[in-house]
């Protein structure tokens, strides 16, 4: 009997979107990017695996993230701004925690 888990296409494109979700959290959390320190929308795909670098499946987890308000965007001449919400801090980490 083969496991369902691993054979599941939805259950794959669920781990590599927990997979992206958690790396650009960890990233904006390591660089203290917090509030009122930015960073371009374009450096938060840097460091991702080429395997996990599909464009549309990371603009999904962004978009994701600012309606989860765990980003706060901040509109620029130059382009878009995101930072972390200290108001989502405890769940950022708590994700950021957790074994995927």
């Amino acid at each position: 009997m083969k496991n369902y888990l691993n054979t599941n296409p939805s259950f794959k494109h669920m781990n590599e979107y927990n997979l992206i979700k958690k790396h650009i959290l960890r990233k904006l959390v390591r660089q203290r990017i917090w509030m009122h320190k930015h960073t371009s929308i374009h450096n938060l795909s840097k460091g991702l695996p080429p395997s996990l670098k599909n464009k549309k499946e990371v603009k999904k987890v962004i978009g994701d993230l600012l309606n989860e308000e765990f980003l706060l965007s901040k509109p620029t001449s130059y382009g878009l701004e995101v930072s972390l919400s200290i108001k989502k801090k405890k769940e950022i980490e708590e994700f950021i925690s957790k074994n995927l």
